[in-house]
């Protein structure tokens, strides 16, 4: 079996309060199995192991100015294009429209002002 390769990623970076590490995995797991099912290559959750790597001028914890009792996630889901991430997010958001009132009373296990996200073309990759 040829192993997909995505050509397109939607990455994000985003501030968790370790208190809070369960909640966010629970919503992360949800998120994963909805881009999935709508067609997503691959999800990645991914929390800080190494903050301090040697020979970096400028460190995710730096970056994000992340408190001791917090943590730095990268994210990253993986698509074959851009018109493909599109066209996925799109499913995604019309199932969340969907069923919008099982999750109106959420409350997020981050804070939304301190997560970046962007699309990112794929230069390199396997």
């Amino acid at each position: 079996m040829k192993k997909q390769t995505g050509k397109y990623v939607d990455g994000f970076v985003l501030v968790v309060p370790k208190k809070k590490r369960a909640e966010y995995i629970k919503m992360a797991t949800i998120g994963k199995k909805m881009w999935m099912k709508h067609g997503a290559l691959d999800y990645k959750e991914c929390v800080i192991d190494d903050p301090k790597p040697k020979m970096v001028v400028l460190t995710f914890n730096k970056l994000t100015k992340v408190k001791p009792t917090e943590e730095v996630w990268y994210s990253f889901i993986t698509y074959k294009s851009r018109a493909h991430r599109d066209s996925v997010n799109k499913k995604v958001m019309a199932e969340m429209q969907k069923t919008k009132d099982k999750w109106k009373d959420m409350v997020m296990p981050f804070d939304m002002k301190r997560m970046a996200f962007a699309g990112f073309k794929a230069m390199v990759t396997v």
